[in-house]
C-alpha cells in the first residue's frame, strides 16, 4: 500500500502486488526490491548480521516486519554505520535529528520497521515530510483480532498509535475497519473471526500466529518506548 501511495519504493505497485499474491517469484522480484531505499538495506543489515546469504530469506523479512530473534544478534556499532551510511541518514536529516536517532542505539535500538517510522522522524523514501500522528499509524504494521467478516472488508479489534502528554503510546483498543482485497485481489485468504491479522496503511497483510503477535507486539512497544526517551 504505501508504494502504491506513493510513499516508498519505484513506481512499480502493480508489478509488487502481483508478486506479494504469490502469483509468481523470479529474478525481477528481487530487482524491483532493491529500489527500495529504505527496505532492502534493512534486510541486507539483517541477513549480513545474521550470517544468512539471501536478505529476502523468510525469517530476516518477518524480522523486519514483526520482529524475531535475529534482531537480538545486531551489534550495536554496526547498527550506527547502517543508519548513517547504508540509509544516508546523515545526508538526509539535519545534524540535530541525526543525533536524537543515533543517540536511541545504546538505548536498544533494533534494524525493526517499528524503530524506523517512530524514530527517523523524515520519511526516506519520495517524501520528505515530516511525520504525523495519523501518518506513523497508518505506516506501522498494526495488529488487531477479527471481530467480523464482511468481505472484503474486515472489523478488528486494535490499539491505535495515541500521544499523551507529547508522549506516543498505544492506545484503548477500538474496532478498526481494514481491507482485505482491492480489485478481487488480496494477500490473505478466508479469515476468520478470532484470527489475528497484521495491516499496514489499513491494508490486510498477514495471518498471524501467537508467536508473530507477541513480537510485533514486543519491538512495537520497544519502539516506541525509544521514541519517547
Amino acid at each position: 500500500m504505501p508504494n502504491k501511495l506513493h510513499f516508498c519504493g519505484p513506481d512499480k505497485n502493480r508489478d509488487l502486488f502481483y508478486y506479494a499474491q504469490g502469483l509468481e517469484v523470479d529474478g525481477g522480484l528481487k530487482l524491483i526490491l532493491k529500489e527500495f531505499q529504505t527496505l532492502y538495506p534493512y534486510l541486507d543489515f539483517i541477513a549480513q548480521a545474521n550470517k544468512i546469504r539471501d536478505a529476502f530469506d523468510e525469517r530476516v523479512v518477518e524480522a523486519y516486519w514483526l520482529g524475531n530473534n535475529l534482531l537480538e544478534n545486531i551489534e550495536k556499532n554496526k547498527l550506527y554505520y547502517h543508519l548513517t551510511d547504508n540509509l544516508g541518514l546523515k545526508k538526509k536529516l539535519s545534524r540535530l535529528l541525526l543525533r536524537q536517532v543515533i543517540d536511541k542505539i545504546p538505548l536498544g535500538a533494533k534494524p525493526h520497521h517499528g524503530f524506523h517510522v517512530f524514530n527517523v522522524w523524515k520519511r526516506t523514501g519520495n517524501l520528505d515530510i515530516i511525520h504525523t500522528l495519523n501518518s506513523m499509524d497508518l505506516c506501522r504494521i498494526s495488529w488487531g483480532k477479527i471481530k467480523k467478516v464482511d468481505w472484503p472488508n474486515l472489523e478488528v479489534d486494535s490499539q491505535p498509535l495515541a500521544l499523551e502528554k507529547d508522549k506516543l503510546k498505544l492506545g484503548q483498543s477500538v474496532n478498526r475497519s481494514i481491507l482485505a482485497q482491492i480489485s478481487n485481489a488480496g494477500f490473505i485468504d478466508r479469515p476468520k473471526i478470532g484470527d489475528w491479522v497484521s495491516f499496514h496503511w489499513n491494508f490486510a497483510c498477514e495471518i498471524l500466529n501467537q508467536r508473530q503477535v507477541n513480537n510485533l507486539k514486543k519491538y512495537t512497544k520497544e519502539s516506541i518506548r525509544l521514541a519517547n526517551a
